[in-house]
């Protein structure tokens, strides 16, 4: 089942979640664990902004999320956003992902009551090797249209960031 997120009752398992990913792998940038308190005002911002962050449950268990978020601030980027997803590590290869982000992009197509209605495009960052969010990405529609060498440096080394794009 995949639905909005409820800050308050999806924090606390959206930060385990992405707790594995800031501590175990490169996919993101982060390097200290982000608290359920800071993850129900990032879930809050988002949603405040008319913007989708939604989960995907199996037997009443959030199992990933994904979401919505400007691009970059300017005014000029609003019809731009950039795409988030995340699965519990247990969750990956059972088609979550690629469900989780149908829905999301539905979402954004027919986007309305927000500043960054009509999205025409939304971007994908990802850190590089990750050929399981590559070949996700890419099976949507997505195309690759940069890498940024040595953008990061986690788990003692460098990280090339990659940049797709779907234009909606």
């Amino acid at each position: 089942m995949i639905r909005d997120a409820v800050p308050a009752a999806d924090a606390a398992r959206i930060a385990e979640i992405y707790g594995h990913y800031v501590t175990h792998d490169t996919a993101t940038f982060e390097t200290e664990p982000v608290s359920a308190d800071d993850i129900w005002a990032r879930i809050a911002g988002v949603q405040d902004r008319g913007l989708p962050w939604i989960v995907a449950e199996t037997d009443g268990r959030v199992v990933g999320y994904a979401y919505a978020a400007p691009f970059r601030d300017r005014a000029a980027y609003r019809h731009t956003l950039e795409t988030t997803v995340y699965l519990d590590a247990d969750a990956r290869r059972a088609g979550t992902g690629s469900a989780l982000y149908a829905a999301l992009l539905d979402r954004l197509r027919t986007l309305e009551g927000s500043a960054h209605a009509p999205v025409h495009s939304v971007m994908a960052v990802i850190a590089l090797p990750h050929p399981g969010s590559v070949a996700l990405h890419e099976r949507l529609g997505f195309q690759h249209v940069g890498t940024v060498a040595d953008a990061g440096f986690k788990l003692d080394r460098w990280i090339d960031v990659g940049y797709w794009q779907l234009m909606l």
